[in-house]
C-alpha cells in the first residue's frame, strides 16, 4: 500500500497583502472559498490566519468564528481539518491568542514552541507560562497541537513539555524552514531537524510536516516527501509560484504538491486518512 502524504494549505498568513499578490485571500468569505478550493485539489488540512478590515493579521475571535462557520455552512460536504493559528498578531496578549480555541474547540491549532526575534524587527514571544497554559488548554478542548519549530531548540522545548505532561504523544511537528531568524531551509537542516526529533522525542512518537519560505520552498517540498514527512504549501509562506511568477491561487500550490507526491509513488491523504495518521478523534 502506498504511503499517504498530508498536504496542509496555509492560505493567507499574517503578512502578505493584495499589493504583494492580488490573489491572497483576506476576508472571511475569500478565505472560506479558498479553503474549499484547496480541499477539492487535495489539501487535508487548512491552516487559518485572520485579517482585520485593513488587511493586517488579527486574533479577533469573531473573524475566526465567521470564517469557520462559512466553511461549514457554505460547503457542508467539505471535511477538511481546520488548524487555527494562535500567533496571527505578535501584539496580541496571551489570553486573546487562545480565545478562539476556547470558543471554537478546533481539531488542530498552532503551538509555537519557543520565542525568537521576528523579521529582524520585533520579538515573537512564547513564554513558558503561555506554552504551559496553551498545552493544557488544548487537552481540555481536544485540540491537537501543531508544534511549530523554527529551530532545533524548539524541538527540545517540546520534549520538555512532553515530559511534564503539557503535551501528549504522539506529537505533530511543523518544521518551519527558511524563516527570517529561524533555521535556513536546506536539506541538510531538514534532515537535522528530523533526526533531532527522533533523538529527543523518539521514533514512532511523532509525525511531522514542513514548509520552506521563498527560494527554499521546492527543496523542502521534495525533501519532505523523500524523507517520509508531510508538506505545507500556500501564500502564507510564498506569494511567488516560481521565480518572477506570482502565484495565481493557493490551489496552484496544492496541485503542485499533489503531483510531486504522486510522482514519488505516494498517495495524497484525504482528511479522513489524515485524521487517522494524526490520531485526531473529532
Amino acid at each position: 500500500m502506498a504511503k499517504k502524504t498530508i498536504i496542509t494549505a496555509a492560505v493567507t498568513g499574517a503578512w502578505p497583502k493584495k499589493e504583494n499578490n492580488p490573489n491572497v485571500p483576506m476576508t472571511p468569505a475569500e478565505i472560506a472559498d479558498d479553503v474549499y478550493a484547496c480541499w477539492k485539489a487535495g489539501a487535508a488540512i487548512a491552516h487559518l490566519h485572520m485579517r482585520d478590515d485593513e488587511g493586517n493579521g488579527t486574533m479577533d475571535t469573531a473573524k475566526f468564528e465567521e470564517t469557520v462557520n462559512l466553511i461549514h455552512t457554505k460547503y457542508p460536504d467539505c471535511d477538511i481539518i481546520l488548524n487555527l493559528t494562535t500567533s496571527g498578531d505578535i501584539h496580541a496578549d496571551d489570553e486573546l491568542r487562545v480565545a478562539h480555541v476556547k470558543k471554537l474547540k478546533p481539531e488542530m491549532a498552532s503551538y509555537d514552541c519557543g520565542s525568537m526575534n521576528w523579521l529582524h524587527s520585533s520579538l515573537f514571544l512564547n513564554t513558558p507560562k503561555f506554552l504551559t497554559d496553551c498545552g493544557l488548554l488544548f487537552q481540555e478542548t481536544n485540540t491537537k497541537p501543531e508544534i511549530e519549530a523554527f529551530d532545533p531548540g524548539m524541538i527540545g522545548n517540546a520534549a520538555y513539555y512532553l515530559k511534564k505532561g503539557v503535551l501528549k504523544a504522539p506529537l505533530h511537528f511543523q518544521f518551519c524552514m527558511g524563516c527570517a531568524n529561524g533555521i535556513p531551509g536546506t536539506m541538510k537542516n531538514l534532515i537535522f531537524m528530523k533526526e533531532t526529533a527522533e533523538e529527543l522525542i523518539g521514533k514512532g512518537n511523532f509525525t511531522w510536516s514542513c514548509f520552506g519560505v521563498g527560494h527554499s520552498a521546492l527543496e523542502m517540498l521534495y525533501g519532505a516527501v523523500a524523507l517520509g514527512g508531510n508538506i505545507r504549501v500556500g501564500m502564507e509562506d510564498n506569494v511567488m509560484y516560481a521565480k518572477g511568477q506570482l502565484a495565481e491561487s493557493n490551489v496552484q500550490f496544492v496541485e503542485r504538491a499533489a503531483r510531486v507526491i504522486r510522482e514519488f509513488g505516494n498517495e495524497v491523504a484525504t482528511p479522513a486518512e489524515a485524521r487517522e495518521i494524526l490520531g485526531l478523534t473529532k
